[in-house]
């Protein structure tokens, strides 16, 4: 008994599903022969146009059980898929003339890569949105800021959500210039210098307006000049690169949930009877950030196993990369459209809690000062390392305190008010006093950079309207 794909049955959607299913691939199949049927006509082959009708037709009469009897007498997936779709058209046997099995396979698979690619892209464009519309609704609510995983200076977790935004958003610019750039390999033979349908046709002339109107009528604005059998899999290789790195925007949003969490900052959301734990009973997980980032990694793991099959065609082609791609293309999609799913989830349903992100700024707030601290006694004539040094001694003995005794007093202000140094140089309790009262003047810039993310966000939200009101279906 064979098992089936986790990731398609698990994780990704119908929509794409449908894209790779072998329902789907069949008819994707058909639609290239009524395109290549059509342009041949129009050039003067003979192929009555009721008979392109019946094609038509049939299109989506598919009986993938004759198929595979046929494949199992014929030992051929093409001659199979030819031969069922004569069938049940009932019409003459037009199709697939002048081409080989490569002119139908690679362009079907460049059909639901291009496919797949628009669907996912609407996807990132909602998360998008949702990133946006958190980094705004978060603009006011102040964190401690943390590089190194220690806590460093007060930010505003909208602004830190629209610094993943903003890296969402450069990997989406770059992947929606991929997908309009995306070239069909075209109708090219099997070799690629097109000698059968010049054959078939006559001139040069009508071979390339046949491969420009069956570019044109399955969506392509390319098509590759000189590529043989195969199209390059360097192309494949930049594809699931673009896949990876979109993830990896998202993942880096899920790691920022998943240790926020962990500080009790803000939730992932947790449902009325769900369970965190078997074996702990008060465990809230973030299941669903950890999945964004097992995907991420995924994906990753797909853009390298691609890598490997870039430049490694052999001459004019081969197919010895048919296995690996075959499990690699579908998946790296079967994984983007799970992520996606998840991390808008999760964008529906976090939530922040300010009473403990206040205590936590509050916590480490003359920590967190200590940099403008630093000005002031260098405005004062304090040379400034010799003010850094003073700082620092007084900055690790109260951090030491506060671990040790679990203290929740910070006392750094009063120590650096009473050290010598600072009081010769005229900066008193007050002064230093004066710069904590404010906390949200250590945020710099942070409210403008969210608006400018956000107006950075807005030009390509705004142009796909429709993917960005995409909202997820419910996940498992």
């Amino acid at each position: 008994m064979a098992n089936r794909n986790v990731l398609s049955e698990r994780y990704a959607t119908p929509a794409i599903n449908a894209i790779f299913s072998e329902r789907g691939k069949t008819i994707a199949e058909r639609e290239l022969w009524i395109a290549v049927m059509k342009a041949q006509r129009d050039l003067g082959l003979d192929i009555p146009a009721d008979e392109i009708a019946r094609y038509e037709a049939a299109k989506e009469n598919v009986d993938l059980d004759f198929i595979r009897d046929v494949e199992r007498r014929t030992r051929h997936d093409v001659k199979a898929k030819i031969e069922a779709f004569v069938r049940v058209s009932g019409a003459a046997e037009h199709v697939h003339k002048g081409l080989t099995s490569r002119d139908l396979t690679d362009n079907v698979e460049q059909m639901q890569i291009r496919k797949a690619a628009r669907l996912v892209f609407g996807k990132y464009v909602s998360v998008l949105r949702h990133m946006a519309d958190r980094a705004d609704q978060y603009r006011g609510v102040l964190l401690a800021a943390r590089t190194h995983r220690q806590p460093a200076q007060p930010t505003l977790l909208g602004r830190r959500m629209a610094m993943w935004a903003e890296e969402l958003l450069e990997q989406l610019a770059g992947f929606e210039r991929f997908i309009a750039d995306y070239p069909l390999r075209g109708i090219k033979g099997p070799v690629g210098t097109q000698f059968d349908m010049l054959a078939l046709l006559g001139t040069p002339d009508k071979v390339a307006e046949l491969e420009r109107r069956v570019a044109r009528e399955l969506g392509f604005s390319k098509v590759l000049a000189a590529t043989g059998q195969v199209y390059p899999r360097s192309l494949d290789y930049a594809l699931v690169a673009r896949l990876a790195g979109l993830g990896a925007a998202c993942e880096n949003f899920a790691k920022g949930m998943r240790l926020m969490s962990g500080h009790e900052l803000v939730t992932e959301g947790f449902r009325e009877g769900q369970v965190g734990s078997s074996a702990m009973p008060h465990k809230m997980n973030t299941r669903s950030s950890e999945r964004v980032c097992g995907f991420a990694e995924l994906l990753k793991m797909y853009a390298d196993g691609a890598s490997r099959l870039a430049g490694d065609q052999w001459e004019e082609g081969d197919v010895s990369c048919s296995v690996q791609r075959r499990v690699i293309i579908p998946d790296a999609f079967y994984a983007s459209d799970g992520l996606c799913e998840t991390a808008l989830t999760v964008l529906n349903g976090m939530g922040a809690y300010p009473a403990v992100l206040d205590r936590e700024v509050d916590r480490y707030l003359p920590f967190l000062a200590t940099t403008e601290m630093l000005m002031l006694a260098v405005k004062a004539g304090v040379g400034r390392e010799a003010a850094h040094a003073a700082i620092r001694k007084h900055a690790l003995s109260e951090a030491l305190r506060l671990r040790q005794a679990a203290a929740a007093d910070n006392r750094l202000a009063d120590l650096i008010a009473d050290d010598p140094m600072f009081k010769r140089a005229g900066i008193s309790r007050e002064a230093l006093g004066a710069i904590l009262a404010e906390k949200a003047h250590f945020v710099g810039l942070a409210r403008e950079q969210i608006a400018a993310a956000r107006s950075k966000a807005a030009a390509i939200i705004d142009r796909y309207p429709d993917d960005a009101a995409y909202e997820p279906a419910e996940i498992l």
